[in-house]
């Protein structure tokens, strides 16, 4: 009897349980809008994107003009990728399941009109591009639509404006509260007015100046760092060359790498991102809301003898946010990993710092392309012993245990614990003792006087080629 009774009890526990893990385990449903053709970037950053065509739902791909390419659209260039996509397709399915067929993706690439900005958006501005964004927004799925904005954004801004003018003010709203937006600067005048139309519309971006903007951390040079996972020869090395179609379909760097791969690298499922909190940073940033101060706009948008006219935001915008980051480096002798003595902070420290883990995960998928499953490296599986959210009183103890991680290929692990005081409310470095490369760490929570947050990053690290690198964030509340 106390037999059954224990098993009726752990079945009814699983089955509570199960929509927690769905929720976790559940993809983000992305749209893309692309100037495709404007600058080979978007095809590097279309090429990566179908290396997790099977974590991420693709709902749409459509062709849309931006400042940089006014009059013209290119779907037939996001075909031609996905050709080539189709031909390893097989191969990468080899690694992980659920990879869409070419044909099906085929079926989701749209046209928005060949017109700048608002000069495409109103009454009979329709595309097919805006009709397909209404659709896909309208299916049965209480899912939030990532729209990953890649070029100019007024595809959108006409679907909104025909949402609004066709639906009544529930449907509208309720279709609306779905949209994401992340979107690569302002690259026509369409993005202001749907910021300023649509107040409620969950928008992140880095408006002004594209030098100062949070996603150049990607592509950017910097001083004090290893640069070299964005060098044109490892490029040419990891990813063009020798790694079969898709590989080959990837062009030579002509302004930047890849830089609106930023707009929907947090989508990625490995344990750090959390799409829906820009402000806990992952590897596409981490941004803040709040109404940044008045900025002029890019000089490429800006109203002609009006370049240096600051413009104000209407709304809190997800936006720039900065990091104080103190990198690791592996030693020869002694402990494998010690914290440098440089430390780093800006706003593009939030994206960068996370540049090697997300350039080797590009490059092992790359291989996934052409190699058989035994000649690949897969990520590691962060396993902690203890949930992943904590409440400690102000100056207890308390472990963080990972011991169980394994890693699918058999490689062997290495470990990493370190705080992440942007991402909490615990603003100061937390004392995290030594060393930071154990399996397990003993801490004591900090003295408070009301509770706080403290986010706590845990980097299980694989040593095949490429190293491949997962995470835990584990969230400690502190009660007085």
């Amino acid at each position: 009897m106390k037999r059954t009774s224990f098993i009726l009890l752990l079945l009814a526990l699983t089955l509570a349980a199960q929509p927690l893990l769905a929720q976790e385990m559940q993809k983000h449903r992305l749209l893309v809008l692309t100037d495709i053709e404007a600058d080979p970037d978007d095809t590097q950053s279309l090429v990566r994107l179908l290396l997790y065509a099977n974590q991420i739902d693709i709902e749409g791909i459509v062709a849309t003009t931006s400042v940089w390419k006014r009059t013209s659209i290119a779907p037939e260039s996001i075909v031609k990728v996905l050709d080539a996509y189709g031909k390893v397709q097989p191969n990468l399915t080899q690694h992980e399941a659920g990879y869409p067929t070419a044909a099906e993706l085929r079926a989701l690439v749209k046209s928005g009109l060949p017109e700048y900005g608002m000069l495409g958006v109103g009454d009979g501005k329709d595309s097919e591009g805006s009709d397909w964004i209404i659709e896909v927004l309208e299916k049965d799925d209480d899912r939030p639509l990532w729209v990953s904005v890649w070029g100019g954004p007024n595809t959108l801004a006409q679907a909104l404006y025909t949402i609004r003018a066709t639906k009544t003010a529930e449907e509208a709203a309720r279709l609306i509260s779905k949209v994401r937006v992340y979107t690569i600067s302002d690259q026509d005048d369409s993005a202001r007015w749907i910021r300023e139309q649509f107040p409620d519309v969950f928008y992140i971006v880095s408006p002004g100046n594209y030098g100062l903007s949070t996603w150049t951390g990607i592509n950017g040079v910097f001083e004090g760092i290893d640069n070299t996972t964005i060098s044109n020869p490892w490029l040419a090395e990891h990813i063009q060359q020798d790694h079969g179609p898709l590989g080959a379909a990837y062009p030579d760097v002509a302004w930047g790498m890849e830089g609106d791969t930023p707009a929907y690298l947090s989508l990625i499922p490995n344990g750090l991102n959390a799409a829906e909190r820009p402000d806990w940073g992952g590897w596409g940033g981490r941004y803040e809301l709040y109404i940044p101060e008045p900025v002029p706009p890019s000089n490429a948008v800006a109203v002609a003898g009006q370049e240096d006219v600051p413009v104000a935001e209407t709304r809190p915008i997800w936006t720039n946010a900065t990091d104080r980051y103190t990198p690791f480096s592996a030693r020869a002798y002694g402990r494998a990993m010690r914290k440098d003595t440089v430390t780093f902070t800006s706003n593009k420290v939030t994206l960068w710092r996370w540049r090697d883990d997300f350039q080797h995960d590009f490059a092992a998928r790359m291989d996934w392309a052409i190699r058989p499953y035994e000649e690949a490296n897969h990520p590691p599986v962060p396993v902690l012993s203890h949930p992943e959210h904590l409440t400690v009183k102000s100056g207890e103890g308390f472990t963080l245990d990972a011991s169980g991680s394994t890693d699918p290929d058999g490689d062997n692990l290495s470990f990493l614990w370190y705080d992440y005081p942007e991402a909490g409310t615990y603003k100061q470095p937390m004392d995290m003792g030594q060393p930071e490369n154990a399996h397990a760490r003993y801490l004591t929570a900090p003295d408070v006087e009301e509770e706080t947050t403290i986010h706590i990053i845990l980097e299980v690290i694989d040593k095949g080629t490429p190293a491949l690198t997962r995470y835990k964030r584990i969230m400690v509340t502190v009660v007085p």
